[in-house]
């Protein structure tokens, strides 16, 4: 390991950074999960016809397609960087892409599912629910991953990463596609049954 000499400086403002970042995910934690109450609390008091219903329905599962979309496309690209198919640039800048759509879409699906009259005696719904909270924390909590990797090399790769970077990354991953397949399949479930 080689001695790279850093000045006071850069090393308060990176303390700095890493501050403002922690800053960051508390703040968007805690908006994610009083918009998630809000939106499950409303969804008890707010009940709408027919017709209400079933365009929620439709703008719920366009959300939901568009979020889970985007989701499957970058860890799908993230898993050809980390077996080395990828550069870890490519994949940083399909995250910029990709952030939009899948946080617009779990906003939407947030806003519509208001209007879905969901069965919160069901422990199916609950789960489901449940999910979709975990699910945008655990986006969040990529924030400082994500912030980390950005300033490494175009050509890093995951085995350069260091052992509690590859296993949030994967920790991550894992319950960003179990908590997407339960809701998808608990919806189903509930909209067929």
């Amino acid at each position: 390991m080689s001695y790279v000499p850093v000045s006071r400086r850069t090393l308060r403002r990176h303390r700095e950074s890493e501050r403002s970042t922690r800053r960051l995910v508390f703040v968007l934690s805690a908006a994610a999960a009083v918009a998630w109450l809000l939106s499950v609390t409303l969804s008890t008091a707010v009940h709408v016809d027919s017709y209400a219903h079933n365009l929620a329905v439709v703008v719920h599962v366009l959300c939901m397609v568009v979020a889970f979309g985007a989701i499957i496309l970058l860890d799908w690209h993230g898993f050809l960087w980390l077996i080395g198919r990828r550069k870890l640039s490519e994949t940083i800048r399909l995250d910029g892409a990709a952030t939009p759509l899948i946080w617009g879409g779990l906003t939407g699906m947030l806003a519509t599912g208001v209007f879905l009259n969901p069965h919160l005696t069901n422990p199916m719904t609950d789960v489901k629910l449940a999910a979709v909270l975990v699910l945008s924390l655990n986006g969040i909590m990529l924030i400082p991953l994500m912030r980390r990797l950005a300033r490494l090399p175009d050509d890093a790769s995951f085995k350069g990463l260091t052992v509690g970077q590859r296993t949030h990354l994967l920790v991550c991953l894992v319950i960003s596609q179990a908590c997407w397949w339960t809701a998808i399949v608990i919806g189903f479930v509930n909209a067929v049954f």
